[in-house]
């Protein structure tokens, strides 16, 4: 029975971009883009919105929970390609995880007087356990307050948007404030992991009412709506507050952005808002992976262990994989580095979603022109954001790079020698 209505759809659209991502990368693009910020974020709502068109088109054809992970199956088939993109998609929102726990620590530790390495891995920690508990004991204790709490985090935006404006001085976004062409496209890039989320509502396509008018309507509103969000937050970002302040506190800028028109009330205020979006959005991501990763095994291109799924229907070895792969990653590597790698694989996996519509356009009647261009602009962004990341911190490339060559070779080994002999034991039997 499908029960969520268009408002619904694109609260999760909504709730998926402004999950944690504007709080955590806001004070990276200021430090690449300065008083072009608000035009890296457009640059990368342009990516998204490219993007969205072929997910509205594959999600009205092919409507599944399974979502990305369907699209890439119909398109290319099984084989290694679709197999290593499934991996590459779980690890990508192990990043993702990584970076709402990053920003929660960062924004966690304004409250406390002292600060130390110690009490930023502390607070990542908690960030990361305390929803994974409240997924093993009640999934549904965030999931259903969500378009509550899409709606205070929304409203607290619009709330700085409002009262900053009148502190706006526009010469601080003058062209001769502005970064070089190339470092504000870079900055795009590396903050386009804060758009990652809008692709979730594929994942809610069999729920949708009315999906062959409701699904394309939800991805474009919503994809819209938080573009001009980014953009005015950018405005006010920039244009209130000294780039000097903004990158003494880069990890929460977003907080200081607040402090021109509301004050300390304002910083914490957003600072608040900061802590319940990045907390439901990795209670709602580590269960998300997890199902993620149950749907994938189900169909044999992940291990069996991670469909083993408890009566309360949350998948616990998935949580429980997803909790420890994201405590990992999240107390190993820096908030620039975790932003970029989950930038660039969300593009990587974007511009293979891309193509997939092109491959499906006669079945789900695309403009083959647009997937094109949609395509060639997703692969070109990564190329800009891996060349440029190459040369200021390799090590973010590396990892990113090992994460692809991961995905290969498991589904190489995996894929041949553990599910082959598996299907040809089925097959027996």
């Amino acid at each position: 029975m499908r029960t969520i209505g268009l408002l619904g759809a694109i609260s999760i659209g909504i709730g998926g971009m402004v999950g944690g991502g504007i709080f955590a990368v806001l004070g990276e693009a200021v430090s690449l883009a300065h008083g072009a910020t608000a035009v890296a974020f457009g640059i990368a709502g342009l990516v998204a919105i490219l993007t969205a068109y072929a997910y509205a088109k594959l999600s009205v054809t092919y409507q599944s929970e399974g979502g990305t992970v369907t699209f890439i199956d119909k398109a290319f088939g099984d084989n290694i390609l679709s197999g290593s993109v499934n991996l590459m998609l779980w690890l990508s929102y192990l990043v993702t995880i990584s970076l709402y726990a990053t920003a929660f620590a960062s924004y966690g530790e304004t409250f406390f007087a002292h600060k130390s390495i110690w009490l930023h891995h502390l607070l990542i920690t908690i960030a990361i356990i305390l929803p994974a508990v409240i997924n093993l004991v009640s999934a549904s204790f965030v999931s259903k307050s969500e378009t509550v709490i899409v709606v205070i985090k929304v409203s607290l935006l619009i709330l700085v948007i409002v009262a900053g404006a009148s502190y706006v001085e526009p010469e601080r976004m003058s062209p001769h404030n502005w970064g070089t062409p190339f470092s504000i496209v870079v900055a795009g890039m590396i903050i386009f992991v804060a758009y990652e989320g809008f692709e979730l509502i594929a994942n809610s396509a069999e729920d949708i009412k009315e999906p062959n008018k409701n699904l394309p309507r939800a991805f474009y509103a919503s994809v819209i709506i938080v573009i001009v969000l980014y953009i005015l937050i950018s405005v006010i970002t920039v244009g209130s507050v000294s780039e000097e302040a903004l990158m003494k506190a880069k990890d929460y800028a977003l907080a200081i952005a607040a402090e021109p028109a509301l004050g300390h009330t304002g910083f914490v205020l957003v600072a608040f808002a900061a802590l319940l979006s990045t907390f439901s959005a990795i209670n709602a991501t580590i269960y998300g992976n997890a199902r993620l990763g149950y749907i994938i095994a189900k169909d044999g291109k992940l291990p069996r262990s991670l469909m083993d799924e408890e009566k309360s229907g949350v998948p616990f070895k998935g949580v429980l994989y997803t909790t420890l792969l994201s405590l990992f990653l999240a107390n190993t590597i820096n908030l620039t580095e975790i932003a970029i790698i989950g930038s660039a694989g969300f593009l990587l996996i974007f511009c293979i979603v891309n193509m997939s519509a092109y491959r499906l356009r006669k079945e789900i009647n695309a403009n083959k022109f647009v997937l094109i261009f949609s395509s060639f602009f997703a692969f070109f962004a990564l190329s800009t954001l891996l060349y440029h990341t190459y040369s200021s911190n390799p090590r973010a490339v590396i990892i990113f790079m090992l994460f692809i060559i991961i995905s290969v070779l498991f589904e190489l080994i995996y894929g041949r020698y553990v599910r082959g002999q598996m299907f040809d034991r089925d097959y027996k039997n």
